[in-house]
């Protein structure tokens, strides 16, 4: 079991990923405009079932392999690092034109499901953090490592659904001002991009 301590940090680690605007919490977002908030929680269902088989896949050795391979998860952590300060200087860089109204097709409940697991499934954000974030508060000296993925997997799993169902309640309710303000979403975007750059810089001084 890891110290209460580790489990903290990772915690915190997660949820500054998780809160940052990714393509699963956009895919939500956008649903919960659109549709509502039914629509935005079968998104967020359809999102963390997805998040299963990222955890499943570090569970069986990825992230624990990456652990133990210096040169792995060296190649891998700048690999990560890159791609967040990418995600970094694009959010900054971006520029809302005019006052954009945000719209989609309807579509069904199976459907938004289905859509959410596959965002998810192929997020590469979601992917960066099993691979790189995760070993790094894998302990073997107090036990085996594939448990302590699963816990913190599971533990990934519960603050992704409450962050996500957060961002479905409240982009549903928020839905005019979403669609029509492009100031609230440049602020969004600096806010992002700051947070980016900023686990990019957090992650070049972590070791495997």
């Amino acid at each position: 079991m890891p110290e209460i301590s580790t489990l903290a940090a990772f915690c915190a680690a997660t949820l500054a990923l998780l809160v940052i605007p990714g393509p699963a919490v956009l895919y939500i977002v956008t649903r919960s405009v659109s549709q509502g908030r039914a629509a935005g929680v079968v998104s967020v269902l359809g999102v963390h079932t997805g998040s299963l088989v990222h955890i499943a896949a570090a569970a069986l050795g990825l992230s624990a392999l990456l652990a133990a391979s210096a040169t792995a998860f060296t190649i891998v952590k700048y690999v990560g690092v890159a791609y967040l300060l990418w995600l970094g200087v694009r959010k900054l860089m971006q520029r809302e034109k005019g006052e954009q109204v945000l719209e989609l097709r309807v579509q069904s409940k199976r459907r938004l499901f289905w859509e959410g697991f596959v965002v998810n499934v192929l997020n590469p954000k979601t992917a960066l953090f099993f691979l790189t974030f995760l070993p790094l508060f894998t302990d073997p000296g107090v036990g085996p490592v594939g448990p302590q993925i699963l816990l913190f997997g599971m533990l990934w799993l519960v603050l992704g659904m409450a962050s996500d169902g957060a961002y479905a309640m409240l982009s549903s309710a928020l839905a005019g001002r979403l669609r029509g303000s492009a100031r609230a979403r440049r602020r969004l975007n600096v806010g992002s991009g700051l947070v980016y750059l900023g686990l990019a810089a957090w992650l070049t001084t972590e070791k495997a």
